[in-house]
């Protein structure tokens, strides 16, 4: 990673409804752009921050980029010309997307205030002094920019189809997670403000596992904000360049949502559990395909159970423990997982015999009781031997979305 700063003092515009005693010092407000190939769009954005931004608000603005383009050179070019510091973090490697650019930001931030926007110019850089002002006034840790307001518009959206997207997404994670976003109407929104104060413990902990566009979503339900305030803003159309949206950032984005929602250990067990059902599908199917092929049953139930068991442990890999991959190779993870899962079988016979013969349980209920108590025990085993850091050094492992990596540091 390399990072280049430059700039000079505030400049002298002032902007109405921002009293010097609500800025925090020595710096109010520290704007995060994430950046990937935005050449054509970094230097009217810096340039309409310059116009945007009263002189008594101080700002720095962090550029964190990803680019395969000359957007680095572009922004340190444009930056000669700012009154406030500009500093570009280029990532060796674009870990968790957008999110986990800007949680590499958030890190980097040294103001009360974090405002984080688009380089596209779709986010209005005059809202930036609205957005603190309204945090300020309401008291609050949050403070979203909602297309869904009176006054607010995503006109800026291309088509019936994106529309349709939007629309739909939005109602889905409010649906999954109503508490955690009670009171934002806009949880797809990329533009908001948040203080720094709400975000240091858990972005030094590695507690935020940001994955794809939707880094919102993943402040404000594992975060929970102590309030939150919004402001509507019509959602333009991109100054330059094309959407980076994409059929693959639409997948990202829904094991996201089964990851936030998976969080809980009750809910993470409930969904291991439905991941194993969906396993009978291959089983099944393999048991047909091999009885009919000749093999003799038993052996049959032998190698069609293992065709459940990849089955399970691929969806779990990508829906219920994606960032816990990292502290064990995939073949490690693999082995251990089809271990445990045949164990569970050979666990299972003798303790339904101890419950009917020793127990006197009916054959049915003693069944269901070993199942419930296998499918226990057989999660705890695969959450504490298969996706657990094996130590301290596991902690920190490549797995985790967003972790910053080594590189050089050069200022301007």
């Amino acid at each position: 990673m390399s990072t280049t700063g430059t700039g000079t003092g505030a400049g002298e515009d002032t902007e109405p409804g921002i009293g010097a005693a609500d800025i925090a010092e020595p710096g109010a407000v520290t704007v995060v752009v994430p950046t990937f190939n935005e050449s054509a769009n970094v230097r009217e954005l810096l340039h309409r921050l310059t116009e945007s931004v009263p002189g008594r608000l101080p700002c720095e603005v962090v550029f964190v980029d990803d680019s395969t383009d000359t957007t680095p050179e572009v922004i340190r070019s444009a930056a000669q010309d700012c009154p406030f510091p500009v500093t570009v973090i280029h990532r060796e490697s674009p870990d968790g997307g957008l999110g986990g650019a800007v949680v590499e930001g958030l890190r980097a931030a040294g103001s009360e205030w974090i405002v984080v926007m688009d380089a596209d110019l779709q986010h209005p850089p005059a809202l930036v002094p609205e957005l603190i002002a309204a945090g300020e006034a309401a008291g609050a840790d949050l403070v979203v920019a909602s297309r869904y307001l009176r006054g607010g518009s995503r006109e800026g959206l291309a088509g019936g189809y994106r529309i349709a997207v939007s629309r739909t997404a939005t109602w889905l994670t409010k649906a999954l997670f109503p508490r955690g976003l009670r009171g934002i109407s806009d949880p797809m929104s990329g533009f908001f403000a948040i203080r720094r104060s709400a975000v240091t413990d858990a972005v030094a902990a590695g507690e935020l596992r940001p994955l794809g566009y939707k880094i919102l979503l993943e402040l404000a339900v594992r975060l929970r904000p102590r309030a939150v305030a919004e402001v509507p803003f019509v959602f333009r159309e991109r100054f330059a360049g094309e959407s980076k949206s994409t059929p693959a950032e639409g997948l990202r984005f829904l094991r996201h949502l089964v990851g936030l929602r998976t969080a809980a250990p009750l809910a993470r067990m409930i969904a291991f559990g439905l991941i194993g059902l969906t396993g009978f599908v291959p089983n099944l199917l393999a048991l047909y395909l091999l009885t009919q092929g000749g093999m003799h049953y038993l052996p049959a139930e032998v190698a069609a159970n293992q065709f459940g068991v990849a089955w399970n442990f691929l969806l779990i890999e990508v829906l219920l423990f994606r960032d816990r991959r990292g502290h064990r190779h995939w073949a490690d993870r693999m082995g251990r997982f089809a271990l445990l899962a045949n164990a569970d079988l050979l666990l299972r016979i003798p303790l339904i015999a101890l419950l009917v013969a020793g127990a006197g349980m009916p054959v049915l209920p003693a069944t269901a009781l070993a199942l419930l108590l296998t499918f226990v025990l057989r999660f705890a085993a695969t959450e504490a031997l298969v996706y657990l850091p094996r130590g301290p050094r596991g902690s920190h492992g490549s797995g985790r979305p967003g972790a910053s990596r080594p590189g050089s540091a050069d200022h301007v």
